[in-house]
């Protein structure tokens, strides 16, 4: 990886000015997180900013797969596919603590797809892109054995990969924080205006502080905002309209024992997953609903429940009721819109980059629609389409590094490591800090020789030590930040553990206050 000089990349104006990055950011999901890391990665100084936390909305939302898009080649996005399945391999690599090989089981129901039809579409997958490390896929009856209804006689199997969306653009943010970019979360950009060669950025904290900055290259990297930044911020119009789509899950007890992931075919056309959750639960989504309104108030309906319980029942043989309903979630796609498209479902999931500015202009780099699988490659196309301006930039690097807390071999031989390093932490603990944080483990665990050295002890193996990485290296700052999206441990901690935990949150935020 390339260390960038970033206090020689970034100056300071004359008289107390305001200061200059190479690049400013809007957005801290995974496009802007991405693109973050990759500037910096190349020597550029970066500057990102958030209005809420990172990941805080589509980019946490997600199914949480790192996956090709199977159902894409019916829509006959098959440049997409591809490089996503290539992708596929990368971020595998890359990422191994939290992207691992998922085995998925295709029902076949003969009313909705023939047989020919799904061994084709598997036969194009496992060929249309690179595949050096996943299993391909295979048929088999199923003679009535398993979770699924007796009267679905035939399944199909193939590989794709399991990711953790959040703490893939957190570990994107601590990566590029490394690199000497500044990440300021809760920060929202109020507007951006081209003076020369440079872009004059006005910044606003939550605690209601203004700042100016300067900013040779900008991008907009808003998701569901994007449009909206467009027009409100940078005061110029958006090439394309972005079309709101809500996704839901459920999560409910365990459905079935085993691995392995479910990919259901409904009557619509459109598939929902059922995925291994946690250990302990199942994931089950998504819905494809049109959105209009506030991306950051989205929430499932009873509608979106009732439909994924009807998909889901009609498929397994244990029958799922409301009550069995543990948490639910729901986000918002930004994707471009296609006016000649109707069903949200079939519109496309591919991304846009529109860049505007001339050699002696200060360019203006947008970003519109995008995946999870693609975040990286997107990434590197858009820094790769500032570069003019750069051009003591270093190459492209991401495909061939680590993600932070990524390099080790396996997690069998760290989980080892870190056992014969710290012989007092639990099981529950040692999975979860191999599979959260991989290397990055020992930050916190540096100098802790048992568990009463990692302080208060909150419940699930979540301490005061952690909790105090997660404020100070993470930017985590309230009990949703690190249960939900840093941790999921929101559905292992009861009421009074939350309660308690929420206090201890005050009880730091005001010792910081106070200082």
């Amino acid at each position: 990886m390339f260390k960038p000089h970033p206090e020689e990349r970034r100056t300071v104006r004359p008289t107390g000015e305001a200061p200059v990055y190479d690049l400013l950011v809007i957005g801290g999901g995974v496009n802007g997180a991405g693109i973050a890391n990759d500037a910096a990665g190349r020597g550029l100084s970066v500057l990102l900013c958030e209005q809420h936390d990172l990941a805080s909305h589509t980019s946490s939302a997600s199914s949480k797969l790192v996956h090709g898009g199977l159902r894409y080649l019916e829509h006959y996005e098959f440049r997409l596919v591809r490089e996503a399945l290539g992708e596929r391999e990368v971020l595998l690599q890359k990422a191994p603590h939290i992207i691992w090989p998922l085995r998925f089981v295709l029902p076949h129901r003969s009313h909705l797809r023939p047989r020919w039809m799904l061994r084709a579409g598997l036969f194009l997958y496992d060929h249309l892109g690179k595949r050096t490390t996943l299993p391909g896929s295979t048929g088999a009856p199923l003679n009535g054995q398993g979770p699924l209804n007796p009267q679905i006689d035939y399944a199909f199997e193939y590989s794709d990969c399991w990711a953790d969306d959040a703490r893939l653009v957190v570990l994107n943010a601590v990566q590029a924080a490394s690199l000497g970019a500044e990440i300021r979360t809760y920060t929202r950009c109020e507007s951006a205006r081209r003076k020369g060669d440079l872009w004059q950025v006005e910044l606003l904290s939550d605690h209601g502080t203004a700042e100016t900055v300067h900013a040779r290259a900008l991008v907009n990297a808003a998701g569901p905002w994007a449009a909206r930044v467009m027009e409100r911020v940078v005061d110029t119009r958006s090439p394309f309209g972005v079309r709101l789509v809500q996704g839901s899950h459920i999560v409910v007890p365990q459905l079935y024992l085993g691995s392995q992931a479910y990919i259901l075919q409904n009557e619509d056309d459109r598939i929902v997953f059922v995925l291994p959750y946690e250990n302990q639960y199942s994931l089950i989504g998504t819905t494809d609903v049109d959105y209009q309104g506030d991306p950051a108030q989205v929430e499932p309906t009873e509608a979106e429940t009732e439909y994924l319980l009807q998909v889901v029942n009609a498929h397994f043989k244990r029958q799922l009721k409301h009550e069995d309903i543990r948490h639910r979630f729901s986000g918002v796609r930004p994707l471009i819109s296609d006016a000649s498209e109707s069903d949200p479902s079939a519109v496309s999931r591919d991304y846009s980059l529109t860049l505007d500015g001339d050699a002696g202009q200060a360019p203006l780099l947008a970003v519109y629609g995008g995946k999870l699988t693609t975040f990286r490659k997107l990434a590197e196309a858009a820094v790769d389409k500032l570069t003019p301006w750069f051009p003591e930039a270093h190459p492209a690097w991401t495909a061939t590094h680590a993600l932070a807390g990524g390099d080790f071999e396996s997690h069998a031989q760290l989980s080892a490591d870190l056992k014969a390093e710290y012989p007092w932490l639990s099981e529950q603990q040692l999975e979860r800090f191999v599979h959260c944080y991989g290397t990055l483990s020992r930050v916190f665990l540096r100098g802790m020789r048992s568990q009463a050295d990692m302080g208060e002890q909150f419940g699930a193996g979540l301490t005061e030590r952690e909790i105090k990485y997660l404020r100070e290296r993470e930017w985590s700052r309230d009990l949703e930040a690190i249960l939900w999206r840093r941790t999921k441990l929101g559905l292992h901690l009861n009421a009074p553990q939350q309660l308690r935990l929420a206090d201890y949150l005050q009880e730091l935020a005001g010792e910081i206050l106070a200082v």
